[in-house]
């Protein structure tokens, strides 16, 4: 394999994971491009603070197809300039909320729904909680996880809001956790990357200690800005 490459397009960093993966870095986010033999796969948008199209094109001249883990606008803004967005139809309602400009419309993904590029199989997997809809999309050939906002290190998750639901992401955390044997890695959207499948269990015992009201709330840092209260687990931390 030729030497990885880093692509930058201000305020995108594109950095190449493997010679068809690429994480690409925005304020406090990450998303993914997966490129194939018949096309491309984007993961999630961004806040689309930038000229998405014009780094996309510096990193693939595959058509793309667009999918969501859910529909928070650090996630789905950038989708304005596509005509079709999949995501899980729990999440429509979200999307369309406060929907991106441009003519981009939502399409279904639902469980099991498998997303094929050509050479590349993605699997998508509902694990609501942190917003109705979200999913995290399963490689099982090459044993990745794409998880989204579902495990963090060295971030927060969000379970404060309206679309939030603290006891259905404990449970989708249990899903998750019993897939470990499908996947070796996840490549979470905020935080350190990548995890291992071990960060799964971790962040289900920190779920559990929070949902037993056993951590103590703490301010959170001021650059979230939200009435929320900061929960620390080891290595997890919540905004709840």
């Amino acid at each position: 394999m030729s030497e990885l490459q880093t692509v930058r397009e201000d305020p995108y960093v594109a950095i190449q994971i493997d010679e068809d993966t690429w994480r690409i870095e925005e304020t406090m986010v990450r998303f993914f491009l997966f490129v194939g033999s018949e096309r491309a796969l984007l993961v999630d948008t961004g806040f689309g603070t930038g000229d998405l199209r014009s780094l996309l094109k510096r990193l693939t001249d595959k058509e793309i197809s667009v999918v969501l883990t859910h529909a928070d606008p650090d996630h789905r803004t950038g989708s304005g300039i596509f005509s079709e967005v999949r995501m899980h139809p729990a999440e429509f309602a979200h999307y369309r909320a406060d929907a991106p400009d441009g003519p981009a419309l939502p399409a279904p993904v639902w469980e099991s729904d498998v997303i094929d590029i050509g050479g590349r199989r993605f699997e998508a997997v509902h694990v609501p909680g942190h917003t109705p809809g979200s999913i995290a999309l399963l490689d099982r050939e090459r044993r990745v996880l794409v998880s989204g906002d579902n495990v963090a290190t060295s971030a927060p998750v969000f379970l404060t809001g309206i679309w939030r639901s603290p006891e259905a992401y404990l449970q989708s955390l249990k899903k998750l956790e019993g897939l470990t044997g499908a996947y070796d890695t996840l490549y979470p959207s905020h935080g350190d990357l990548p995890l291992p499948a071990s960060a799964v269990a971790k962040q289900l015992e920190a779920a559990e200690q929070l949902l037993a009201g056993a951590l103590e709330p703490h301010d959170p840092p001021k650059e979230y800005n939200l009435p929320a209260k900061l929960y620390i687990w080891k290595e997890s931390m919540f905004l709840r």
